[in-house]
């Protein structure tokens, strides 16, 4: 006979009690939590900074003017080869400034003044001329009478002195006259002058060479026109001299030596090699893009010895990126920078194990990039959530995408 209490209507509403809460337990259950994992392993590692970086020559030179003066048309352009001693570009001496209509009235008085002059001087010449004749022929008569004892000593020697003054006012007389000629031809030159225009005669022309075999890498004057002297006309260069110009973060620079390997890309083409020859002493502040300041230094970087930069299209001021190669390792246990976070002050990740998220503490060496080097604490294979959120918990069910 049945037990009374175990009715049919009464193990129905059992079992139906039983079964809502059980859906009511599973519901209010904390769902699992999605992730994201990544996978352990041991791989190549290579720490390096890269940054962006241009190319430069080593040495330049800047041909200038000489001296002030007309310059020639130069026709040379930007990215013609020059040998050393070639005429780069020529100078003549500078027009005459051109005169007004008052300024050039002016000339021709002082001409017709300055061949008055000369005319005057001409004629004073001339009598200057026949009085010292005139007072040599008085002493020749003189010096006869005294070989006969007709004058006296005194008589003689009055005539010398006259023949004498006689022929220092000739003298004098001449030299007007020359004076006079180059005062005409002072002002015939002045009055010649009309627009400024270079003569058509001969000049001398001064031919500036190059100092050094190159390429002109820049032209700062290429039409006529007067310069002065120091002008820079010219900008030349040995593309062999090539160089890459970093400006590295202080806290990434300490990390290099010279010597240093690194690869060169961004340029356009395949990889190239190079070498880190100097790292400056002394940095400077630069502002960066979203206005923080930063603390630069430059570093110099030589091209590998079988890499010719100019053959491969290369030019001066050419953006590149360049890869430090600090350090590299073939076998290096590694994890997903994202993976980790600080906890308690030490470096820390979760391991899906089982489907629940288990906290673990690691010890991190090298960091490059996207990859960190694991020294312990971690076994390769094991998975790693990548891009924890602040939901996630140790112990926290997950559902987990490699």
């Amino acid at each position: 006979m049945p037990h009374p209490l175990l009715t049919p209507r009464r193990i129905l509403w059992t079992l139906s009690a039983l079964v809502a809460l059980t859906l009511l337990i599973w519901a209010l259950r904390p769902a699992p939590v999605r992730v994201n994992t990544a996978t352990v392993a041991s791989a190549p590692f290579v720490d390096s900074v890269t940054e962006e970086g241009r190319t430069r020559l080593r040495d330049t030179w800047h041909v200038s003017a000489p001296i002030t003066g007309y310059l020639l048309r130069v026709a040379l352009e930007v990215g013609d080869d020059v040998d050393e001693g070639q005429v780069l570009f020529r100078l003549e001496p500078s027009p005459a400034p051109a005169l007004d209509a008052r300024s050039r009235e002016q000339a021709k008085d002082a001409l017709q003044a300055s061949r008055a002059r000369l005319q005057a001087a001409q004629a004073n010449l001339e009598t200057a001329t026949a009085e010292r004749r005139f007072a040599e022929a008085e002493y020749l008569r003189y010096l006869r009478l005294h070989g006969r004892s007709l004058v006296s000593t005194a008589d003689l020697e009055h005539r010398e002195s006259l023949r004498d003054r006689q022929r220092a006012l000739e003298r004098a007389a001449a030299s007007s006259v020359e004076a006079s000629r180059f005062e005409v031809e002072s002002a015939r030159a002045m009055l010649a002058v009309t627009s400024g225009q270079r003569s058509g005669t001969d000049q001398p022309v001064l031919e500036v060479a190059a100092p050094v075999s190159g390429v002109v890498l820049e032209r700062f004057r290429c039409c006529e026109g007067t310069v002065e002297a120091g002008q820079p006309i010219l900008e030349i260069g040995r593309l062999a001299d090539m160089e890459v110009l970093v400006d590295l973060l202080s806290m990434d620079a300490v990390r290099l030596q010279s010597g240093m390997k690194v690869r060169i890309t961004g340029w356009g083409g395949t990889a190239l090699s190079g070498t880190v020859r100097r790292i400056e002493p002394a940095g400077f502040t630069r502002t960066s893009a979203l206005g923080v300041d930063e603390q630069r230094v430059p570093v110099v970087i030589d091209f590998a010895e079988e890499t010719d930069p100019a053959a491969l299209g290369l030019g001066t001021g050419f953006r590149v990126e360049v890869e430090f190669l600090i350090w590299q390792g073939d076998d290096v246990l590694q994890i997903p920078t994202s993976a980790l976070f600080r906890d308690d002050g030490r470096w820390a990740a979760y391991v899906v194990e089982d489907d629940r998220a288990r906290l673990r503490q690691l010890e991190i060496g090298r960091q490059s990039g996207l990859a960190s080097q694991v020294l312990s604490g971690i076994e390769e294979g094991a998975r790693v959530v990548t891009h924890p959120g602040d939901a996630l918990t140790d112990g926290a069910a997950v559902t987990s995408e490699e």
